[in-house]
């Protein structure tokens, strides 16, 4: 029965050659408080005396021991001149692999160099673990970690938090639900302050893998005895006791060996009138066969866990491997070049398959957000298109700019109309401003298609990074080629639209209708700011309160009046009269007129270099731009809207769809040379190294899958 835990060890050598444990083993895990007796408690089970001893802190790291029986072995020969008796025991430390220790006090002075390489010779402490393994025809299969004893001060080099970094120490190996725990505890102590048995329960609370042993049963007071702790009566344990007798200082000291320890400790046993009745729960014989007997069906019970996880494993390395694939080396010609046209068919037809929404999970697609052709969506309609919309008619464009426009338009005429050039030079500088948001929607989608192309990236490509640079220089001078005949046609749209501005549009507005709107709007303000007075009696005689004037006067004077009472319209003449030239503004006229007498010299100021209209709008200037800034803002939103759905089409077009149906054919003919494919296809050193180790990993795992079966059918378990 003892066969089902070298096969454990078998295991455990496997992924120990990979550098670490994914697998988590069972194991027999000691704890205890300092001086508790657990470093006695090992060698005793092993039979030999090959562990550090002495006062206060000696076990400063974690002792990973193997325990196999030779008994069925042969007996290795050594070169040097040792003792054929004790060539059948010998011990090997993974940091020294492939040498052995045949004498165990070396094995000792090694424990103790490797303690000090790593904790310094002043008592610290470290959690990296030593692994030792012992064969002998004297043990049983046994896998035991022997850890640093719970103090409660800090010495030497130790830190102020010892206690607790020796408890996450403890709790680090005792937490693996696969492990059993050895509690040990001083006999002639309180069963209730045990600090083993108070960690043991804090991960084991129903004591299901918890094992309690008593030392110093020897040391105990006169007349006591510990009957009623080996009988589970103080603190039941579903495992239940074990006591045993160490060596003592003094045996030690006088080099009495283990064998007659364990002699003494059967003696001591037999002839205690408390302990002579409870042959079956005292004794390290007694201690070792228990210790096999649950490791063994622990074992059982762990196997289907542990071939889930191979399994698994083997999985994943498979999978990998067929990423590898077969070495290029010992492919033909002819097969290289197969390869090749499969891989640039299988990256055009994902990347296409991405533009059209076809892509799966396979091809690494996340179903959590946006991917592909819906990106390039989002784009047109959340980015440019709310963007587009956003664009203020007369962003950059002020009432005073269309005021001069209106001055320069008119020359030095006069106007009786409002000037039709103005508005025509005013609304192309504002379509104009629609051509850069087209052509920053063109950088955009070609960033989300380079995007787009390194996604759609075949696994093996990952294998030949010449071909992958080939294939991503390829797409992008595909896609650079693209943009330019977009950005032309983008271009051209404007250009197009200010070519002729269509005034004629069913949806533009019109130089009658914005003036009607223009009227209502007014005739509504008018009426909400005479609401809280009645209005005046109209003067039949079209003559003011005050005195007569002459006609010419009075047309001379109305509209400078009007701009001092603050805008009031000529009751007569009404809004028309302002648009089409009724009244005439004479106040610069009349403000000459007044400058003197003919008698005085009259001298004429300076003309200034630059000139702008700084005086204050008059009623008809108002309204004059009020008319324009409503046939720019109709006219810009026809072509804003015209702009909105002709860019994405455009896009599309000569960019995406035109990327997406040549990419096929590019790809082909600028990579499918024969005098190339083999420099395309040749596979760089890291990735012949990572398939080599894919394949000793593999068959790491099936020796391990084969043990895990090798123990499933084996259907004996005493």
């Amino acid at each position: 029965m003892e066969q089902l835990i070298p096969i454990v060890n078998k295991l455990q050598d496997v992924f120990g050659a990979i550098g670490q444990s994914p697998i988590d083993l069972p194991q027999i895990v000691t704890i205890g408080s300092q001086s508790s007796g657990k470093s006695s408690v090992l060698e005793n089970v092993v039979g030999k005396g090959f562990l550090p001893r002495g006062t206060g802190i000696v076990t400063r790291r974690p002792l990973v021991l193997q325990l196999y029986n030779t008994s069925n072995h042969s007996i290795p020969t050594s070169p040097n001149a040792i003792s054929s008796s004790l060539r059948n025991e010998w011990g090997e430390f993974l940091h020294l692999p492939g040498e052995k220790f045949y004498s165990f006090d070396e094995i000792r002075d090694e424990i103790v160099r490797e303690t000090d390489r790593s904790t310094g010779r002043n008592k610290g402490i470290s959690n990296k673990s030593i692994n030792l393994k012992i064969y002998s025809p004297r043990v049983l299969n046994l896998t035991l970690v022997d850890l640093p004893g719970i103090t409660k001060v800090s010495v030497g080099d130790q830190p102020a938090d010892i206690e607790d970094q020796i408890r996450e120490m403890c709790l680090h190996y005792i937490s693996n639900p696969n492990a059993i725990i050895l509690a040990v505890t001083a006999g002639n102590t309180d069963l209730a302050n045990s600090d083993a048995l108070k960690m043991a329960r804090s991960v084991d609370p129903e004591g299901n893998r918890t094992i309690g042993v008593l030392t110093k049963l020897d040391l105990m007071d006169p007349g006591t005895d510990a009957s009623d702790m080996l009988n589970n009566r103080i603190i039941p344990l579903r495992r239940g006791y074990v006591g045993v007798i160490n060596r003592g200082q003094r045996d030690i000291s006088q080099r009495k060996s283990i064998k007659e320890g364990l002699r003494k400790e059967m003696e001591f046993f037999k002839s205690h009138p408390a302990y002579r009745s409870l042959q079956h729960r005292c004794g390290t014989t007694t201690l070792a066969k228990m210790l096999n007997s649950i490791l063994m069906h622990h074992i059982r019970d762990c196997l289907p866990e542990i071939k889930n996880r191979i399994t698994g494993m083997m999985a994943d390395i498979q999978q990998e491997l067929d990423a590898l694939g077969t070495p290029t080396g010992d492919i033909s010609r002819a097969t290289l070049g197969g390869s090749l046209l499969g891989l640039l068919s299988k990256f055009a037809a994902s990347f296409g398959n991405a533009v059209d929404g076809k892509g799966s999970s396979a091809d690494g697609v996340e179903m959590n957000e946006l991917y592909g052709g819906a990106r390039i969506s989002y784009i047109f309609n959340e980015i440019f298109g709310r963007s587009l919309m956003m664009i203020d008619p007369f962003d950059g464009l002020t009432d005073e700019d269309i005021r001069t426009a209106i001055c320069n338009a008119n020359g030095p005429r006069p106007s009786l109309f409002v000037p039709e050039i103005s508005f025509d030079l005013l609304v192309r500088r504002q379509i104009s401003r629609l051509e850069q948001p087209g052509l920053q929607c063109i950088d955009l989608v070609y960033d989300e298609l380079q995007r787009m192309s390194s996604q759609c990236e075949p696994t093996e490509l990952q294998r030949f990074p010449d071909l992958r640079d080939r294939m991503c220089d390829t797409v992008s001078n595909l896609l650079r080629r693209c943009v330019s005949p977009t950005q032309m046609m983008i271009s051209n749209l404007i250009k197009v639209e200010l070519a002729y501005i269509n005034t004629s549009h069913p949806d533009f507005i019109g130089g009658s209708r914005a003036v009607a709107q223009l009227m209502e709007r007014m005739s509504r303000e008018e009426g909400v700011e005479s609401s809280p007075n009645p209005p005046a009696a109209p003067n039949k005689s079209g003559d003011s309160d005050g005195p007569s004037t002459p006609a010419a006067d009075h047309s001379e004077g109305d509209y400078a009046d009007s701009h001092h009472r603050g805008g009031e319209r000529d009751e007569k003449g009404g809004l028309m009269s302002f648009i089409f030239g009724g009244k005439k503004d004479n106040r610069r006229r009349s403000s000459i007129g007044g400058m003197g007498s003919p008698s005085n010299m009259v001298k004429l100021p300076q003309v200034p270099d630059t000139m702008r209209n700084n005086e204050m709008p008059t009623d008809r200037e108002r309204i004059e731009t009020e008319i324009i800034k409503s046939l720019i803002e109709s006219y810009f939103n026809i072509v804003r809207k015209n702009f909105l759905d002709m860019v994405p089409k455009t896009i599309m077009y000569f960019l995406v769809n035109h990327s997406k149906d040549s990419i096929q054919n590019e790809l082909v003919s600028e990579l499918y040379k024969e005098n190339e494919i083999a420099d395309l296809l040749r596979e760089t050193d890291d990735v012949a190294q990572r398939r080599r180790t894919c394949a000793e990993m593999r068959g790491l795992l099936g020796r391990a899958l084969e043990i895990v079966n090798e123990v499933r059918d084996f259907n004996t378990f005493k």
